[in-house]
């Protein structure tokens, strides 16, 4: 069982993420011109979007909440500095992660990874049937039991390392992307990714079969 198979991982398509761009672009020049409840479209379509990526990073729903309330609320009052140069998506995950890295080593918070959102895509479900062959009682104890052990092996590494291991595996974006929310180079993030990978697959090469 290879390492990626345990994490759930949705990609778009180029085309339609350009297509999403565009049309995210139109919204924004709408707000700054002055149609301030169009932002709310966009609020709407990132929403839960953008809790799966705090959440993955905080694995607390009370801050998830308030992290991706602050994170709309400084895009809104920073949306005519955006110019279109990324994608207004990229741009509002940028914002997101960085409140929530501000967040996290402020109040020096374990951060875990969760299965969670895993367990409720239907797509992952396949993923999850490969990772054990027991079912019932059995299979909650060993996915609890491999809930913990990525937790633990998670918590070891560096906050730019389950960053980039989140945002790659769980939320889907590209290694330029990641780069651009993560303010470094392309090279870094394979960097950052390999390793994180690397110590996973050791962490939890029982379970990887």
């Amino acid at each position: 069982m290879n390492l990626s198979k345990v994490f759930a991982k949705t990609l778009v398509t180029s085309p339609e993420r350009q297509q999403e761009a565009d049309a995210d672009f139109d919204v924004v020049k709408r707000v700054q011109a002055g149609d301030v409840a169009a932002f709310d479209v966009l609020i709407r379509k990132y929403r839960e979007r953008l809790f799966g990526v705090v959440y993955n990073l905080t694995s607390n729903r009370e801050d998830t909440a308030d992290l991706v309330q602050d994170a709309f609320i400084k895009a809104f009052q920073s949306i005519n500095r955006f110019q279109g140069q990324s994608s207004f998506f990229t741009w509002l995950y940028k914002i997101a992660v960085n409140t929530t890295l501000s967040h996290l080593r402020k109040n020096k918070l374990r951060q875990f990874f969760s299965l969670e959102k895993v367990q409720e895509d239907g797509a992952a479900a396949e993923i999850l049937n490969q990772l054990t062959d027991t079912s019932g009682a059995d299979r909650d104890a060993y996915l609890k039991e491999l809930q913990e052990k990525l937790n633990e092996a998670l918590q070891k590494l560096s906050i730019k390392h389950r960053t980039v291991i989140t945002l790659f595996e769980i939320d889907g974006l590209s290694h330029s992307e990641i780069a651009e929310v993560m303010d470094c180079s392309e090279g870094t993030v394979r960097s950052r990714l390999h390793y994180a990978k690397q110590f996973l697959q050791g962490e939890l090469s029982k379970y990887l079969r």
